[in-house]
């Protein structure tokens, strides 16, 4: 039943990290500047913000003229989305609270990890990649203060997502230990029943 539970927070967890992940991909504050008191600029993903009081949004129409960590976030940000998502189709088959592969425990375990270890991967390709952005933006910003943006919000979305991901991930790919239980209870019933008791009257 605990690793029932164990399995149910990290898919939970995950989901939750994927929904953030997507949200933080689909963001526009992963970088701003402020020019002046008013005006803001907002430049994201997909797409670029700017005004003072109302702000008006357009997408990114070229893709080569992109900086190049825009276009490798962008890359590394849509794969880790489809790894997580792929990741949640497959782990509820292995999971212990679904009829899934009841007949086959090894393969319904052997499922759960290989969901749990995808997991852990999409979230450690979101912290790799946000990390980096992070690094080259601030790069920037201390070569030239004048022309450069700082670090918006949808850094530390990416990062919470990419947090529970692999967390997430990791819950549901620890159930071994608790095969290793059961087996070790199969074992204990089976010696028990090939040496019964013997003290008689």
């Amino acid at each position: 039943m605990a690793n029932t539970g164990l399995q149910l927070l990290g898919f939970f967890l995950s989901l939750a990290g994927l929904a953030a992940t997507v949200g933080a991909t689909l963001m526009v504050e992963w970088k701003k500047q402020f020019q002046g008191e008013t005006h803001r600029i907002f430049e994201g993903l997909w797409m670029s913000c700017s005004g003072n009081e109302r702000t008006t949004c357009e997408f990114h129409q070229y893709l080569l003229k992109l900086p190049t960590e825009v276009q490798a976030t962008r890359a590394v940000m849509m794969l880790s989305i489809f790894l997580s998502a792929v990741a949640l189709l497959v782990s509820p088959v292995g999971m212990k609270c679904t009829r899934f592969m009841d007949g086959n425990e090894e393969s319904k375990s052997t499922t759960a990890m290989v969901g749990g270890i995808m997991l852990m991967v999409a979230g450690l390709l979101t912290l790799i990649i946000t990390s980096w952005y992070v690094k080259m933006i601030v790069q920037i910003f201390d070569s030239n203060h004048l022309q450069s943006f700082e670090f918006g919000n949808a850094v530390f979305v990416s990062w919470a997502g990419g947090i529970l991901t692999m967390a997430g991930g990791a819950f549901l790919g620890c159930r071994r230990c608790s095969r290793s239980q059961s087996t070790g209870s199969i074992s204990s019933n089976l010696l028990s029943t090939t040496h019964p008791k013997s003290n008689y009257v």
